[in-house]
């Protein structure tokens, strides 16, 4: 059995029916060796060991509790050997907070098949190029987007690799299928990840402590959209020695879809382990996600849209038609605009410039539009976690949800 010293996960409150449906949220304090995280909460992405647009005291300022880098890019570069070299990310970044790694699994998958990053996320832009060489027992065959060279990741290797880069948490290899592909072959992607799974909490019980200290280990749930199959998956998570779950995979071609396919996941998973959704933020998804039992979340969204113009707002301010979560700065609505960039939010964009500023930024190729915009994101994003805990806090979990949403 691994042993996890250095973290704890402890519910102080759950929602009660004053709440209204949101029977399974919960406030909660989960510790690591570097920090302890209010939950529910939203993790950052630094995905090549940096957070795009802005510093670690600049992301820690913004109210941020905890921060991911992504295994495969930087298996890519500089190398996991080269990172432990330097002390682990911690002491690379200059990030003394909590800090999670993933596996490398959806990388490598969503660069093989690009559809998987645009199912999932809703992402469907340009072509990618296909990396993926092949999947069997062993493990994940990757051709390297920097040099063309030929990398095989295992649940060993990626187990070792996050042992060396030494982040808190820390995520077991699975494959990540894209919506497209049928009951069967999800049923035995699903049996492999299992298998994949299980080498990971082996090699994982084997090796020492990470870089920077102990980490604790998450499994993932699969199974797609497939009611059984999720079940299954949560099933054989729950017998698994990990200190917390993540719900991953395929959610869905819709977002109700994927709220359903949470709620598949969440069912038979217990209640003292803190449960992870990956790769999905937006301002509904988190007060679904929560609804349903979810404790933390990341997205790559909120630093993405800064540095294409995109300023997060309370989607029940929304001066659009159709309901959204951020205005567009590069639109010419906003070119002699004098109001803040959020009349809600007292980050330093907010303070100190206008929507117009921020526009003429834009406009002008200037990095320092991007650079603001991401600091309100992010700001925004804490904001957000803040107030879904103190929804829980207060029991007004609906109200809470409907004066943010509309």
């Amino acid at each position: 059995m691994p042993a996890y010293p250095g973290f704890s996960f402890v519910i102080e409150r759950r929602a009660t029916a004053a709440s209204g449906w949101a029977n399974r949220a919960r406030l909660g304090r989960l510790t690591t060796p570097h920090g302890v995280i209010e939950t529910p909460a939203f993790i950052f992405c630094a995905t090549k060991a940096a957070v795009k647009a802005a510093t670690p005291d600049q992301v820690k300022a913004a109210g941020s509790q905890i921060i991911l880098a992504n295994t495969y890019h930087l298996i890519i570069q500089p190398g996991p050997e080269a990172v432990a070299r330097l002390g682990g990310l911690h002491r690379m970044m200059a990030w003394d907070g909590p800090m999670l790694t993933d596996s490398g699994g959806f990388q490598i998958f969503s660069l093989g098949h690009g559809s998987v990053a645009e199912e999932i996320k809703g992402n469907r832009g340009a072509e990618r190029p296909r990396t993926l060489v092949g999947i069997d027992e062993q493990g994940a065959t990757f051709r390297s987007y920097l040099d063309g060279s030929i990398h095989t990741l295992t649940p060993e290797g990626s187990i070792q690799a996050q042992r060396q880069l030494g982040a808190d948490i820390i995520l077991v290899l699975d494959e990540c299928t894209p919506y497209h592909v049928d009951r069967d072959y999800t049923a035995r992607s699903m049996a492999l990840s299992h298998r994949w799974a299980a080498r990971s909490v082996a090699e994982f019980t084997r090796a020492e402590s990470g870089s920077a200290g102990p980490q604790g280990l998450y499994g993932i749930v699969q199974g797609g959209v497939y009611d059984d199959l999720r079940r299954e998956s949560a099933q054989f998570a729950l017998s698994q020695p990990t200190f917390g779950h993540a719900v991953g995979g395929c959610l869905g071609g819709s977002p109700d879809e994927m709220y359903d396919v949470v709620g598949m996941a969440m069912g038979p998973l217990d209640d003292d382990r803190p449960v992870h959704l990956l790769g999905i933020g937006g301002v509904r998804d988190v007060w679904e996600g929560v609804a349903k039992g979810i404790d933390t979340f990341d997205c790559v969204s909120p630093t993405r849209i800064a540095r294409h113009g995109g300023a997060l707002i309370r989607p029940a301010l929304s001066e659009q038609t159709r309901v959204r979560d951020h205005i567009n700065l590069r639109n010419a609505r906003f070119r002699e605009d004098a109001g803040p960039v959020d009349s809600e939010c007292d980050c330093y964009a907010c303070a100190n410039f206008t929507r117009a500023y921020l526009h003429h930024l834009l406009k002008a190729g200037e990095i320092l539009a991007m650079q603001l915009l991401t600091i309100h994101n992010i700001a925004f994003m804490n904001r957000l976690m803040a107030a879904v805990r103190d929804a829980i806090r207060t029991d007004d979990f609906a109200a809470a949800q409907r004066h943010w949403l509309g």
